[in-house]
Order: structure tokens, then sequence, then C-alpha cells
């Protein structure tokens, strides 16, 4: 038989009024497996004659599928980081499902106090999509390409709803990338 950790004897640090804490919900949502993604946009030029744009990428691991008809798609963003301050004011956006050989994409694009986009896609290799112009990994088991249908502000974070433009399979054979218990896996760890 497994062993189970009641919540009762998990740390109660900063409980909320209805009585979990930010470790036990911390420490209960580990538990769930995930997909890996990377979240993609392209900034557009502020004026037309100033510098380019530039591409903006981030980790996500809280990505699902919401409707076959119409084809939509769900993915949240901290409140307030520059991937959902970027998506309220542009709404094309794209996703490329990490196979198990892009973990050090991953590390990469969810590193806090990382430097700039520019430096962390110039060595990775991607095509722009052509109906959102974000970055698409080669290599990615899948990639969709989006526009945003509905923001939806949730607690400390935003859920953008997109409806699928495009869908590809560019590597659909390779294994994925999972993340489980605080730490990148490879499906079968």
């Amino acid at each position: 038989m497994p062993k189970t950790t009641p919540v009762t004897t998990l740390a109660r640090r900063s409980p909320h009024a209805e009585g979990v804490s930010n470790d036990e919900f911390r420490a209960a949502m580990s538990r769930l497996a995930a997909g890996v993604c990377l979240i993609t946009a392209h900034e557009t030029p502020l004026t037309a004659d100033g510098p380019r744009g530039e591409d903006v990428g981030m980790t996500a691991t809280a990505f699902m599928s919401v409707s076959l008809d119409p084809p939509l798609v769900l993915v949240s963003l901290r409140e307030g980081s520059r991937m959902d301050d970027l998506l309220a004011e542009q709404p094309l956006w794209a996703v490329s499902v990490l196979s198990e050989h892009q973990l050090q994409v991953a590390g990469r694009f969810a590193m806090k106090g990382r430097i700039s986009d520019r430096l962390l896609f110039a060595d990775v290799p991607y095509v722009r999509g052509e109906a959102s112009g974000a970055p698409l990994l080669t290599g990615a088991l899948a990639t969709l390409e989006c526009r945003t249908e509905n923001r939806v502000e949730a607690g400390d974070h935003t859920l953008v709803i997109g409806r699928v433009l495009t869908a590809a399979l560019p590597n659909p054979d390779s294994p994925p990338l999972t993340y489980f218990r605080g730490r990148y896996r490879h499906l079968g760890q």
C-alpha cells in the first residue's frame, strides 16, 4: 500500500481564510504531472521606423485544451509577468509542446532574473509562425499558433484563452518532457 502523508501533517505556513496554506496547496499540486510548453509571442516595434520588435518566451506547465469546436486552449500566466503584459496588448501567440530533448530550453526560459529574451533565443532553432509571427521551436512535439479570445483574472494569475489558428507536429514521435514534484522529468521516471 502506498505511503500517504495527511495534509494536516504538512507545514501550515500562511493559511488562507479557507484553511489551506500555500505550502499545502503547492505540495498537493506538485503531484499532478504536467506537460511542458514554451509560450512565445513577438513584441511589435513601438514605432514603424524604430528598432525591430523582440521575441518573448516563457516556460509553462499550466496549459490545456479547452474546446474542440471551436479549437481553444488555455495558458495560465503570472499576473504582471512580461508575457501577461505582452499578451494584454498582442493577441497573437504560439505554443511549442516540448520533447524530452528540450529540457535545457525549458530551464532557460523558466529562469528568474534571466538575461534578455533576444539572447535566450540566440541558439535555439525555430521557425517563425506564419499566422502569429511568433517563434515555433524546431523539434517540438507539436506547435500551435493562437489568437486571444478571452482573458480571465484568477487570483494572482491571468487565464488566457486562445483560438488555435494553426497546428503542426514537427517531431510527433519524440517522448514528451514532463514536470512532476517540482522537477522536469522524462516519461517513465
